[in-house]
């Protein structure tokens, strides 16, 4: 039987970002024949411009990019995906935006279930980011439902010492985690 595989990409950056701390947390919600890693690199994928994806006569082509080719090929090998995002400026955050933007005319996402999560300090929990993010998503033809999403207000009351320790939010991420198992089917 072929074990499953997941993929977290985390919205942020920082080394200690509440989001990445939530995906590490998910990861330990999927049964144990379930695999999960989250993509490390999102800094490093260059802006998103068309046609650049392919070498032209005007342009070089970023046919090398290796942070660019090992998204793609990140999500391509996994059967689902998970996403957790903060909010900046009421949306998703410009890194996560442009990763997901090189994948438009490639269709890595197409058909590809996926969990949108955000996680805010705030008492909205990053609604603005979560409804662009599924927006995004949507366009990318991904697979998803009415449960395929949580949003996370006051965050840092909900982490501590380096892990989710609300039990209500530990159990919305393990829905999180079956609803997408049952997508993957």
């Amino acid at each position: 039987m072929k074990r499953i595989h997941i993929l977290g990409i985390s919205g942020s950056l920082r080394a200690d970002s509440t989001n990445t701390i939530i995906l590490k947390t998910v990861g330990t919600l999927f049964p144990s024949d379930v695999t999960f890693e989250i993509f490390e690199g999102l800094g490093e994928i260059p802006h998103f411009s068309p046609g650049l994806d392919s070498p032209g006569l005007d342009s070089p082509g970023l046919t090398d990019n290796q942070a660019l080719a090992r998204f793609k090929t990140a999500i391509g090998q996994a059967d689902g995906v998970v996403i957790c995002t903060p909010e900046y400026a009421f949306g998703v955050p410009g890194t996560l935006k442009n990763a997901l933007d090189w994948t438009v005319g490639t269709g890595e996402f197409n058909d590809k279930p996926v969990s949108a999560i955000s996680a805010s300090p705030l008492n909205t929990g990053g609604n603005n980011a979560l409804a662009s993010l599924l927006l995004t998503l949507t366009a990318l033809g991904t697979r998803k439902n009415e449960a395929s999403s949580l949003s996370i207000p006051n965050v840092k009351g909900k982490i501590s010492a380096g892990q989710v320790t609300d039990k209500h939010t530990i159990e919305a991420l393990r829905e999180q985690c079956g609803n997408l198992l049952r997508l993957i089917g």
